[in-house]
């Protein structure tokens, strides 16, 4: 059902709308339109991909949920009410890992905590806590500059989920990782969002991460930006790496990436 906004279940709660989002650019060139009519019900604790091509609008959208732009028409709301700017609501994880390079990894993620008023020794203890979260506990005391790509953006994950937000918003923040790495992340992500039941908003490149994680995948056409179909799941979790062999997968996968293709090429004219 290709740009329509779908709740899943009759009963589960709305905990993201997007309602007729568009979004236009002043540019040297004239206008350039990113988003066009955009609308989507995210529901509690459901965990959504965004694929397409490049330059379709998907950070863009994400940045406005987030409230970092404002939508030059439409809205966006959360928990009903209208997102105006940024909210502790909803935390965002980049792909650049934005760590305070100064801090400990302790004190990066203590940082999110005194945010919500956690302080001095109950802070530190808590850091630790999600730390463990994301298997870094042992370095702690570590500073981000000793860490590789992949752990970096474990400890961002741990901070965002230490801001305790309702909303987890990421932007391909495993896409400059090696394959082995982002592999394990993906698997430490699904294992984390299992566990806390977070609303993940996750943009991606790739079609078999999109899947392995998602319940549904959301494909943006080429720009201006709209949702060209959305795609459901049906593969029950936990999923592992060994469900990218089932049959199952690879039907999706072929389907996904037959849609972003024609994109792309669309992008190519």
């Amino acid at each position: 059902m290709a740009g329509e906004a779908r709740n899943l279940s009759g009963n589960a709660k709305v905990r993201v709308k997007i309602d007729n989002v568009r979004k236009v650019f002043n540019g040297r060139n004239g206008e350039m339109v990113a988003l066009n009519g955009v609308s989507l019900d995210i529901l509690d604790n459901e965990f959504i991909c965004v694929v397409g091509p490049s330059g379709c609008g998907k950070s863009t959208l994400l940045n406005i949920i987030a409230g970092l732009t404002e939508p030059t028409s439409g809205k966006v709301y959360c928990d009903g009410k209208e997102v105006t700017g940024t909210g502790t609501e909803r935390g965002v994880v980049f792909q650049q890992y934005a760590l305070f390079p100064w801090l400990t990894v302790r004190k990066n993620v203590m940082f999110a905590l005194e945010m919500r008023g956690i302080k001095g020794k109950q802070a530190a203890e808590e850091a630790v806590k999600y730390l463990e979260m994301v298997d870094l506990s042992k370095f702690a005391d570590h500073y981000p500059k000793e860490l590789s790509g992949g752990m970096k953006q474990r400890v961002a994950i741990a901070r965002a989920y230490a801001a305790n937000p309702e909303v987890l918003l990421m932007d391909e923040p495993f896409g400059a990782l090696d394959a082995q790495t982002r592999t394990q992340l993906q698997t430490e992500l699904l294992g984390t969002w299992e566990r806390e039941k977070k609303t993940c908003f996750f943009i991606t490149h790739d079609v078999e991460e999109a899947i392995i994680l998602a319940q549904r995948v959301i494909i943006m056409s080429a720009r201006p930006g709209r949702i060209k179909e959305i795609v459901e799941v049906d593969i029950p979790y936990p999923r592992t790496q060994e469900t990218k062999l089932t049959p199952e997968f690879n039907a999706l996968k072929n389907r996904i990436w037959s849609q972003v293709y024609q994109e792309y090429l669309a992008v190519r004219k």
